[in-house]
């Protein structure tokens, strides 16, 4: 019954998406584009840009934006001594949007997003490294919207393709605290 409202047996649901539907028309380029990003569907793109007003001229900076969503964790230090890195609240229908749009995108294989989320997530915790991917989506927003791009995939290898010494120390380190004693010796076929 209520998925025959939903396809247009001219119930509420289905003059609510009409009319947002109507409202959007103007957008579809943008919602287009947002589309593209891991994790981030049509109804999470139509929120982005009801909230955001879908224009980035507004906004001088990605950091602009990302500030002005409440996606910036304080630095709040005195004497040295670090008080807080929360971030503020900010517009919850956004926020909730990005947060929808970051779980999704960690849960992307072989993406970008994901790799960025399971790197933080093993130092900073599971929630702060979903703050850091909803970060990294509306620095993205801006980005594209600004420039009229489609999203571009760095990839899951990214970080290790990016410090490939650092991969090699944290692979050797995991497998001496496994008791492993590692030598490195150099493939034939490469040298």
């Amino acid at each position: 019954m209520a998925s025959a409202a939903r396809r247009g047996a001219g119930g509420p649901t289905s003059q609510l998406t009409g009319r947002i539907e109507e409202a959007m028309t103007p957008f579809h380029p943008a919602l287009d584009l947002l589309d593209t990003i891991p994790g981030v569907n049509r109804a999470v793109a139509e929120v982005i840009v009801a909230e955001t007003g879908g224009d980035m001229t507004r906004f001088r900076s990605d950091k602009h934006l990302a500030s002005w969503a409440r996606l910036c964790p304080g630095h709040h230090e005195s004497a040295g001594r670090v008080r807080s890195t929360r971030v503020r609240p900010g517009n919850p229908y956004l926020k909730g949007a990005l947060g929808m749009a970051a779980f999704g995108a960690a849960r992307t294989k072989d993406s970008f997003l994901q790799a960025r989320y399971k790197r933080l997530t093993a130092r900073r915790g599971p929630i702060r490294a979903l703050v850091a991917v909803e970060h990294s989506i509306i620095t993205a927003i801006w980005r594209m919207l600004n420039d009229n791009v489609p999203y571009h995939e760095l990839g899951g290898d990214y970080f290790t393709r990016r410090d490939p010494e650092r991969a090699t120390r944290r692979a050797i380190n995991q497998l001496n605290q496994l008791g492993f004693t590692v030598t490195l010796n150099p493939r034939e076929d490469t040298a």
